[in-house]
């Protein structure tokens, strides 16, 4: 990631809506994912945990590690309390075969270029039937300036992620779209960019589409219906939506 959206990142994961929304959502799915579980969860590892955004809501199944491949995110992560934050890769984990009872890669895996071997590695040192929980852009067309900056290789649909998941090894529990009630405004406003930008190139700055400030009134509705989106989901999966969510098990 570029350092400039690392320090965006820095500066908004605390209230803007966006991150906000995110936290509330994943962490209901993967607290009822975990539920349906047997056994205990405290071994945790948070895969491409940049400056340790989600480690703080991991913390009630026990002290989280962290695994980044950016020097200057663990340093952040440490400088916030999470000491046992490291820089790795998801290909090589440094835990031993069936140590861990969680792993989380929340918008992680779009960044690593054989996601299938990350995968692989993640569900070595799962033990059978720890939870693994993924969340990824969706849909190549979206591919836009924003995953550039951010270095995604690439966007997902929901079979795609499926399928590489169940290569690895593991079991689906939930699969689902999500950020759905807002596709609708999102999806014209990303092909609209992509649009000028063939028209008139691509831009040379760093803009993600987090860096426009919105009215306060505006921002709290966003987070209501982003974040509302668990409450349907308990019971039902969506199926079109800006980003997927992935909960599964290694199987047994």
């Amino acid at each position: 990631m570029d350092a400039n959206a690392y320090q965006q990142f820095l500066e908004l994961e605390r209230d803007h809506w966006w991150f906000r929304s995110r936290r509330t959502l994943y962490f209901d799915l993967l607290a009822r994912a975990i539920a349906r579980e047997p056994g205990s969860f405290t071994r945790v590892l948070d895969l491409g945990c940049g400056m340790g955004g989600m480690m703080e809501g991991l913390r009630r199944y026990g002290e989280p590690q962290g695994l980044e491949i950016e020097e200057s995110g663990v340093r952040i992560c440490r400088q916030r309390g999470f000491h046992r934050a490291y820089v790795g890769s998801g290909y090589s984990l440094p835990h031993a075969d069936a140590s861990l009872d969680v792993i989380t890669a929340f918008d992680t895996i779009e960044h690593i270029e054989d996601d299938e071997r990350a995968l692989r590695e993640c569900v070595r040192a799962l033990r059978p039937g720890g939870v693994f929980m993924a969340t990824v852009p969706a849909y190549q067309f979206l591919y836009a300036n924003n995953d550039r900056v951010a270095h995604h290789y690439r966007r997902y649909t929901r079979s795609d992620l499926v399928a590489k998941a169940r290569r690895a090894g593991l079991e689906i529990r939930k699969a689902t779209y999500v950020n759905t009630l807002l596709f609708p405004i999102i999806l014209p406003a990303v092909l609209a960019l992509k649009c000028k930008e063939r028209l008139f190139g691509r831009p040379d700055d760093d803009t993600t589409n987090l860096s426009f400030r919105l009215p306060r009134l505006v921002s709290a509705t966003l987070e209501a219906l982003f974040s509302g989106e668990r409450f349907p989901l308990r019971w039902i999966s969506f199926p079109c939506g800006h980003s997927l969510a992935l909960v599964a098990a290694k199987r047994r």
